[in-house]
């Protein structure tokens, strides 16, 4: 036979293992006895069982923490990664309006560049407005309606635009005081369409019973009754004040008066103070009407003023620097699908920004490359022509 022998170590486990299956059997025992004379409340004291639920506790609470954190971390990724989105197009923004200041500009000559910037900063600051005017416009008219395929120029502002120079030329001549006056016609425009806006889209989608779709209908409808008007007056115009109409008919930047951006940006600021806590409430707004109601916000009202002040919105950067349709819809969905959020915060920065890059980067192409041959308008027009028809081909394949 073969003699079993066992190594020290070996033996040394197996003598703590069978300590410690006696102690649990003592421990156990003492539990039971003071269970029996002094009932469940006094098992606390004992030391043993004081031990075991300190360790349930600190486990519990570990892993309470830890899924904790989990949930906080996701939350925070998708907060941090639309800062990090906004930051990165806001660097590309100040780098296209730093190329568009500084590129081909002689910095020896102190007069030179003097000359350069008194030109190029009033058309940077009026782009920057016009982005930031139609890029949260179109946001949040996108939001209202529950469509991202549609644009604030439905409401007609760009269509009564036209139809006010067109008039004002075919009346007066292209010669008249308001035709020459920057700052009379800006005047005339922005008041005009500001009373057109403010009675159709807080008086008649009262009287709709707050439909917007009836509000869309109105614009489509003046849309082509104001194009109606204008085209009619085209035809019994003289050729020549037809050929001096067409400039202020197509957005430009080349000439900008530094009194329209300072009275632009009193009208805007102005826009974003009264609707502050509207636009606060945007993300509840497009939960739906009855959601929103439930959640004890007048949704009506609500969406009323944001009507009037997207209409105030394209009404400015309309009248500041003539219509430019497609803008909206490009830099609208182009940061819905670059942010892929909810939160209007994120959106209305992100629209802007592309805005500014699309419209600064543009009109420098335009002028370097194309050297003001062709309006930054056109390529606009062009371009969102064609993500038009490739937003409705990915929607209806969706």
């Amino acid at each position: 036979m073969k003699e079993q022998t066992t190594s020290p170590r070996h033996e040394d486990v197996k003598s703590k293992q069978k300590l410690t299956f006696q102690n649990r059997i003592l421990n156990l025992g003492k539990a039971t006895e003071i269970y029996n004379q002094n009932g469940e409340a006094a098992l606390e004291e004992f030391p043993p069982v004081m031990e075991i639920l300190s360790q349930n506790r600190k486990s519990t609470f570990a892993a309470a923490s830890k899924t904790r954190e989990q949930n906080l971390s996701f939350s925070q990724q998708r907060l941090l990664a639309g800062r990090r989105k906004v930051l990165v197009l806001a660097l590309i923004a100040l780098v296209a309006i730093a190329g568009y200041l500084f590129i081909g500009v002689k910095f020896g000559n102190p007069r030179l560049f003097n000359f350069a910037m008194q030109i190029r900063t009033p058309k940077v600051l009026a782009m920057i407005l016009a982005a930031v005017a139609v890029g949260a416009s179109s946001i949040v008219f996108q939001s209202i309606v529950n469509n991202t395929i549609v644009t604030p120029c439905l409401l007609g502002m760009n269509s009564l635009y036209t139809v006010i120079h067109t008039a004002t030329v075919f009346v007066a001549g292209s010669a008249s005081l308001l035709a020459t006056n920057a700052n009379l016609s800006f005047g005339v425009d922005l008041v005009l369409m500001a009373v057109v806006a403010t009675v159709l889209y807080s008086y008649l989608f009262k009287k709709t019973g707050h439909n917007v779709l009836y509000v869309l209908l109105i614009g489509t409808v003046l849309t082509s009754f104001f194009g109606s008007i204008q085209s009619t007056m085209i035809r019994v115009m003289d050729p020549n004040e037809y050929d001096a109409l067409l400039a202020s008919l197509v957005a430009s930047f080349s000439n900008v008066n530094g009194e329209i951006i300072l009275f632009s940006v009193v009208v805007l600021g102005g826009v974003a103070f009264f609707l502050r806590r509207d636009l606060a409430l945007l993300d509840v707004l497009t939960l739906g009407k009855h959601q929103a109601t439930n959640l004890g916000i007048d949704y009506d009202a609500s969406v009323r003023r944001l009507l009037v002040g997207v209409s105030l919105c394209i009404a400015t950067a309309t009248a500041m620097v003539g219509p430019i349709s497609f803008l909206g819809l490009i830099v609208a969905n182009l940061s819905r699908q670059l942010m892929k959020t909810f939160r209007h915060r994120h959106l209305i920065l992100a629209s802007s920004l592309l805005g500014v890059v699309v419209l600064v980067g543009g009109q420098l192409v335009v002028e370097r490359l194309f050297s003001y041959s062709v309006p930054i308008s056109v390529f606009i027009t062009f371009g969102g022509g064609l993500y038009f028809l490739y937003l409705l081909m990915k929607k209806k394949r969706g």
